[in-house]
C-alpha cells in the first residue's frame, strides 16, 4: 500500500482555499484534512475532533515539551497547532494529508518535513481579491487594506521559500483541477514508482 503525502495549502484570507478544498474533495476520497488543535473555548456548534481537537493549556504545553506539533502558535491568548500523530496515521493508512495552513506555520512545517509539498492559492489579482473581501461584508475598509497588505506579504515570503506550486484560483473548478492534478503527479515520481517496482 502507498503512504501518503503531505500536501500544505496556503494563501491569503478570501483567496478561496476553502471552497477549493470542498470541490477537490468531491473527487478526492483518499484525503485527511488536517484538524488543528487549540486551547481556545469552543464555539456553539463546533465538534471536538471535527472542527478542532479542543484541549486545556496544560496539555498543550505537555504536547509542545513532547515535540507533539508539526508547528505551533500563539495567537490572541490561545495556542493553535497541528499535531503529529493524526498527520502520521492518516499517511501510514495510505491516505494524503492536506494542511490548510498560514505561511509562517508551513515554513515551520517544511524545515521539520523537507518532503512536504507546499502549495500557495494566489487570486487572478489583488483587485479581485479586493472585491472578493469587500463582498463577504465581515471586515471594515482598514481591515480589508492590512489584509491585502498582509496578502501580499505571505506571496513574497512564499515565492522567495520557495513554495512548490502556486494554484491560481480564477475559476474554483480550475483551480480544484489543478490542485488534483499536482496531487497525482506527486505520487508518480520516480523514487515512488521504483519503490513499488523493486518490492
Amino acid at each position: 500500500m502507498r503512504k501518503g503525502k503531505t500536501f500544505i495549502l496556503s494563501g491569503p484570507s478570501g483567496v478561496g482555499k476553502g471552497t477549493v478544498l470542498k470541490m477537490l474533495l468531491e473527487t478526492q476520497k483518499n484525503v485527511y484534512i488536517s484538524v488543528s488543535a487549540t486551547t481556545r473555548a469552543a464555539r456553539s456548534g463546533e465538534v471536538d475532533g471535527i472542527h478542532y481537537h479542543f484541549l486545556d493549556t496544560a496539555t498543550f504545553e505537555e504536547w509542545i515539551a513532547q515535540d507533539a506539533f508539526l508547528e505551533h502558535a500563539e495567537y490572541v491568548g490561545n495556542f493553535y497547532g497541528t499535531p503529529k500523530k493524526f498527520v502520521d496515521s492518516a499517511m501510514d493508512e495510505g491516505k494524503d494529508v492536506i494542511l490548510e495552513i498560514e505561511v509562517q506555520g508551513a515554513l515551520q512545517i517544511a524545515k521539520k518535513r523537507p518532503e512536504a509539498v507546499l502549495i500557495f492559492v494566489v487570486p487572478p489579482s489583488w483587485e479581485e481579491l479586493e472585491r472578493r473581501l469587500t463582498l463577504r461584508g465581515t471586515d471594515s475598509p482598514e481591515k480589508i487594506r492590512q489584509r491585502l497588505q498582509r496578502a501580499k506579504e505571505e506571496f513574497r515570503i512564499a515565492y522567495a521559500y520557495p513554495y512548490h506550486y502556486f494554484v491560481y484560483n480564477g475559476i474554483v473548478e480550475e483551480a480544484a483541477k489543478e490542485l488534483d492534478a499536482i496531487m497525482t503527479a506527486e505520487h508518480c515520481r520516480s523514487m515512488e514508482r521504483l519503490e513499488i517496482l523493486c518490492d
